[in-house]
């Protein structure tokens, strides 16, 4: 679908072999230089689909097939791209979208579904519900962990795929596009990617202010339809602290499962069990289980 930018945003859209009543369709969005064929994508999509739901798997834009493609690209606050996907889907597939949608996010598309979530009044009434997994909740705080030593090698590769991705789209010489891009080439941290092009391309002062922004966790408290928050204490990447101080008693719309091990979008089973979904992923059968809930 075009949105009217002269950018594209696209999807897989699958329909289950044997669909189900009253199930809503599953809109799945991948994380930082991810794409539609992400593992963890493809995996929850094969256990879904198995429960009579439809699934959409969306590339956030200038991601998957469209890297180098588009003017603009994703970020961690991009909930308009969402909105502008589901307003498509009400308008050209009206009979798949009428029993709802549930929105899931991993990662950096966590932290952009709880906003989504939370924005009053901007939120779509089919959304039903939502499904945040290793969701970067406190961005500066994840910015900062990233720079550990532990974190080293990760983060450079993850940097090589947010410049590889960025610098695909060539900028014209002398325009602002080229500055930030010399920015990129520059940048030695995230943090660095944020400051000299995340934030200026989008109008915010610096990362900092691009963080403050777009965290989801200010959004939290508004989330009045259920949504499912999954994440592992001993995630690398992201601080524990955001999610261990906030209370998640006083707003009953949210499903916390903050469990002790799991990683970044991990959550394997310790063991196969009889039946168990896809080889006993842990994550896909949360996953189904909060559907379930909705269906």
């Amino acid at each position: 679908m075009d949105d009217g930018s002269g950018d594209s945003l696209a999807g897989t859209l699958h329909h289950p072999a044997v669909p189900a009543a009253a199930r809503p369709l599953v809109v799945l969005i991948h994380g930082l230089a991810g794409s539609e064929d992400s593992p963890y994508i493809r995996a929850a999509a094969g256990a879904v689909l198995a429960r009579g739901h439809a699934v959409l798997r969306l590339n956030l834009r200038g991601a998957g097939p469209f890297v180098g493609r588009t003017r603009q690209r994703y970020h961690a606050g991009r909930t308009q791209d969402a909105r502008a996907v589901l307003a498509h889907l009400a308008t050209t597939l009206p009979d798949l979208a009428a029993a709802g949608v549930v929105v899931v996010g991993y990662s950096l598309a966590g932290n952009m579904v709880l906003k989504l979530m939370g924005e009053v009044g901007a939120l779509p009434p089919m959304v039903r519900g939502g499904v945040a997994v290793s969701a970067p909740i406190d961005l500066s705080a994840t910015s900062r962990r990233f720079l550990k030593a532990r974190n080293r090698p990760y983060h450079l590769w993850l940097l090589r795929q947010m410049k590889a991705e960025t610098l695909a789209t060539p900028a014209e010489p002398g325009t602002a596009e080229a500055e930030r891009q010399a920015a990129v080439r520059r940048a030695r941290t995230i943090y660095d990617f944020d400051d000299g092009y995340v934030a200026p391309a989008n109008g915010w002062r610096d990362a900092e202010d691009y963080y403050r922004v777009n965290s989801a966790l200010q959004f939290l408290p508004a989330i009045t339809r259920p949504t499912l928050v999954i994440h592992a204490l001993d995630d690398p990447w992201i601080a524990p602290e955001p999610y261990l101080a906030f209370d998640w008693a006083a707003h009953p719309a949210l499903v916390p499962l903050i469990v002790t091990k799991g990683g970044h979008v991990g959550f394997h089973a310790a063991r196969r069990e009889q039946g168990a979904i896809l080889g006993g992923e842990w994550l896909d059968r949360c996953l189904v289980r909060f559907l379930e809930t909705l269906a």
